[in-house]
């Protein structure tokens, strides 16, 4: 899980375990970590790209939406003509 910060992540898990009221908070040794562990496999199946990713990808698709346009228009001109 490379796009969530590791230090974001253990800042989360530190507040909810912080959240839990202190009787609760006797029944688990751990619960930072147990927290951690939940958000990380729940985080995973999101299936989430990193940011710098999806900003790659959409530059693509824009450059490719752009080519496809100039494509279009010049297959207008050539049906226009022979047609």
């Amino acid at each position: 899980m490379n796009f969530i910060n590791a230090q974001v992540l253990d800042d989360l898990a530190r507040r909810l375990a912080d959240s839990v009221p202190p009787s609760v908070r006797s029944f688990g040794r751990d619960l930072e970590g147990n927290f951690k562990a939940v958000l990380q496999s729940q985080l995973v199946k999101l299936d989430l790209v990193a940011r710098q990713e999806f900003d790659v990808q959409a530059a693509l698709l824009a450059k490719a939406q752009v080519r496809l346009k100039d494509m279009e228009t010049r297959l207008k001109e050539i049906e226009a003509r022979l047609g």
